[in-house]
C-alpha cells in the first residue's frame, strides 16, 4: 500500500482523446485539489518504474491540499491498470469521460497524424484492428474496457460521463466530478469554454519540433508568456488533416455497435447521439 500522505484519492482514467485534460485543468482550478500536469502513466506504461518514481509526481504540492488526484487517459483501455490500481489504492475514486468512439478514433489518428507519426489516410488505419495503429479502434471499444473496472471496483467508486456534456453543461460537470471525489466545487465561467490539445491548434513544423525536442524541460517555463507565444505564433502553423470520409464513418460506426449497446445497458446511458452519428454527419 503506497504513502497515505501522497498517494491519489481519485484518478481520471480516460479515455483517451475525450478531452479529459479539459476536466483536469478544471480540477486545478480548484486550490483544494493537487494534480501534477503530466500524465504519469504509473498503473499502464510506466508500472516497472517503482512506487517512488510514482510518487515524485506529487512531490510538488503545497502544504494543507485537500485532495491529490492524478489524470492518465490511457488508464482504461490498459489490460492491467484496473488490476494495478486495485491493489495499491483500492479505495480511490475514479473518473472516465467518455467520447462517441468514431470521433475519438479518428481524433487518435490526427494526434498521430499531428505529430507526423502517421502519414498515410484514415482508411489506412481505421478499417480494422489489423492495422499498426490497432490503438485508434482498440481504445473506443468502452464497454469491454470498463468491465474490467466492473470487476475491481464497486460501480459508486465509478463515476461516468460525456463528451457531449461538457460542452452544453460544463458547471455540472465539475460540480458532479468534485461531488464524486469528495471537495467543493470551484467553477470559473471564464475558463471553462478552455480547449485543451485541440487538433485545431496551430504547430510548428516536425523538423523544427524535432530539432528543439532537447529543450523542451528548459523552454516550459516560459510558455504562456506574451514572447514565447509572440515567436512561436510566426513559426506555428495549422494542420490540415485528411477526412473521415462518409462510408469510412459509418463502417466504424458498425464496427462499435455492439459494444454501444452493451455499454448503454451496463451503465445506463443515453447513447442515441452516438448511435446516430453517422446519418448526422452525412
Amino acid at each position: 500500500m503506497m504513502a497515505p500522505d501522497w498517494q491519489p484519492r481519485f484518478i481520471v482514467i480516460g479515455a483517451v482523446k475525450a478531452a479529459t485534460t479539459w476536466i483536469q485543468a478544471r480540477l486545478q482550478d480548484n486550490p483544494a485539489i493537487y494534480m501534477p500536469d503530466p500524465e504519469p502513466h504509473y498503473f499502464s506504461a510506466q508500472f516497472d518504474r517503482g512506487e517512488d518514481w510514482y510518487g515524485r509526481f506529487f512531490a510538488k504540492r503545497p502544504e494543507g491540499v485537500e485532495l491529490i488526484g492524478e489524470k492518465s487517459a490511457d488508464y482504461l483501455a490498459h489490460p492491467l491498470a484496473a488490476q494495478r490500481i486495485a491493489r495499491a489504492l483500492p479505495q480511490t475514486r475514479l473518473v472516465l469521460q467518455l467520447r462517441n468512439p468514431v470521433e475519438r478514433a479518428y481524433s487518435d489518428y490526427k494526434m498521430f497524424y499531428r505529430r507526423g507519426t502517421v502519414k498515410g489516410p484514415p482508411e489506412e488505419y481505421l478499417r480494422s484492428l489489423d492495422s499498426a495503429y490497432p490503438r485508434f479502434l482498440q481504445d473506443g471499444l468502452y464497454a469491454r474496457h470498463l468491465a474490467r473496472w466492473y470487476d475491481l471496483f464497486p460501480r459508486e467508486q465509478i463515476l461516468i460521463y460525456l463528451y457531449d456534456d461538457v460542452t452544453v453543461q460544463p458547471q455540472r460537470i465539475v460540480e458532479a466530478v468534485s461531488d464524486h471525489i469528495g471537495v467543493a466545487p470551484v467553477f470559473r465561467p471564464e475558463r471553462a469554454q478552455a480547449t485543451e490539445n485541440s487538433s485545431r491548434s496551430a504547430i510548428l513544423p516536425l523538423p523544427l519540433r524535432k530539432a528543439l525536442a532537447p529543450l523542451k524541460d528548459t523552454v516550459r517555463p516560459l510558455r504562456g508568456t506574451a514572447m514565447f507565444e509572440n515567436v512561436r505564433s510566426l513559426l506555428a502553423r495549422e494542420i490540415t488533416y485528411p477526412p473521415l470520409a462518409p462510408g469510412l464513418r459509418e463502417q466504424i460506426q458498425d464496427f462499435y455497435a455492439r459494444d454501444v449497446e452493451t455499454l448503454e445497458a451496463i451503465c445506463g446511458l443515453d447513447l442515441s447521439r452516438w448511435k446516430n452519428s453517422a446519418r448526422n454527419a452525412a
